[in-house]
């Protein structure tokens, strides 16, 4: 998977040394320019705009996010109690399946509870009934699915064969319609303007029957907005357009496009030796601190990387660039690996390298597997140059996890 994120901006010029090893570092700077294009998209098209949880939920900025967007969308009872003790504005709740005694309080705590199937819903009907009976004001919604796959990776996909998330749209009815206020749809992943368009234009003959009953349509996230080359101009009018035809409030919840470019994830080296190439071991771990690089997977920009070149002559892989040194984690993971990078620094003990684009799924997806320390979390403002460590862990995090 290769990601199309990766602009360094105001961090080619952030000293690596202020910071621990290691740190993610937000700059609150273009977190706010990517929040501004999202209002602005919003603003223009008339919609609401939401921040997704799941992705970016560094609630030390939750007042920032605040001053742009319309609220946040959540996916069950714990972020759904972070949104409520942290965030201003609407909290869209949606989970795969919800356990029935955690659905009370998601009510009361949500202004929209989305479900993922009619079956759940129905069953979950006098849980939602003495919800409002006991004052929650909630709308429901269903997640459908509009078999239309534009994934690169199917896993990635919530539209691939097979897949649990979200109910098939070509099963649904008049009955099913009847039971909610708005649908609710997530396709994408990283994607620019012509996948949502073409995913709608084939949800569309499924759905345009009940246009003028449903009270809002969700287009869910993965939305690359705040990307330079997205085509923000054609997806404001596509918004304007389906507004007019379904006669519904519109909704996006990116999660990505918050915090894209927004945050790096700052390492040392510790070790290096030779083993057909140059490796070295660094204190960021791909499994603990970046999943993503193991499970999608992709392969990190660096800050400051040099141009890739030639290949080794002695290497058994003749793909393997001959400036490359293999970079991996501290764990005993044997596939605990980043990736082949030509460094900005020599590879040396006590070199500190970043990685880019790590404020979003990164940060809310650290593991203290192997007893891998997390890292802590920095906030910087690129234009002011003030920095605050926000958060730092100890043995305590790790131990009070375990029994």
């Amino acid at each position: 998977m290769e990601t199309r994120a990766g602009d360094p901006g105001a961090f080619a010029r952030f000293d690596l040394s202020r910071v621990d090893s290691p740190a993610f570092v937000v700059d609150a700077a273009k977190l706010r320019d990517n929040l501004r294009m999202l209002a602005d998209v919003r603003d223009r098209a008339g919609i609401r705009m939401l921040s997704a949880l799941k992705a970016f939920s560094m609630w030390s900025v939750a007042p920032i996010i605040g001053e742009y967007l319309d609220g946040v969308c959540t996916s069950g009872l714990w972020e759904a109690r972070l949104a409520s003790e942290f965030y201003d504005g609407e909290i869209a709740t949606y989970c795969a399946a919800y356990k029935p005694d955690e659905l009370v309080e998601i009510c009361r705590l949500s202004d929209h509870v989305i479900f993922n199937s009619p079956a759940q819903l129905s069953r979950c009907w006098a849980i939602l009934e003495q919800g409002r009976a006991t004052g929650g004001d909630f709308d429901l919604g269903l997640r459908v699915n509009p078999l239309h796959p534009e994934g690169d990776v199917s896993r990635y996909d919530p539209c691939a064969p097979h897949s649990r998330l979200g109910f098939p749209v070509d099963q649904l009815d008049d009955e099913h319609v009847e039971l909610v206020d708005g649908i609710h749809m997530h396709t994408l992943c990283e994607q620019d303007f012509a996948p949502l368009e073409r995913t709608w234009d084939a949800l569309v003959p499924h759905i345009e029957q009940w246009f003028g009953h449903f009270k809002w349509i969700n287009l869910g996230g993965g939305h690359h907005i705040t990307r330079s080359d997205y085509q923000r101009d054609e997806l404001v009018d596509f918004l304007l357009r389906i507004r007019e035809e379904t006669g519904a409030e519109i909704y996006m919840e990116p999660g990505e496009a918050v915090a894209l470019d927004a945050g790096i994830l700052v390492g040392t080296i510790l070790d290096t030796h030779w083993n057909g190439m140059p490796l070295a071991i660094t204190d960021i771990s791909a499994t603990c601190h970046m999943p993503d690089v193991l499970e999608a997977p992709y392969r990190p920009a660096m800050l400051g990387e040099e141009p890739v070149e030639g290949t080794f002559a002695d290497a058994s892989d003749d793909s393997i660039d001959a400036g490359a040194v293999r970079l991996g984690g501290p764990s005993c993971l044997a596939g605990d690996v980043i990736g082949d990078y030509r460094l900005p620094v020599p590879a040396e003990p006590g070199r500190r390298i970043a990685f880019l684009d790590q404020a979003h799924y990164s940060m809310v997806k650290t593991t203290t597997f192997n007893g891998v320390p997390l890292p802590s979390i920095w906030l910087w403002d690129s234009e002011t140059d003030a920095l605050e460590c926000v958060k730092r862990f100890d043995y305590p995090d790790f131990r009070d996890r375990l029994s």
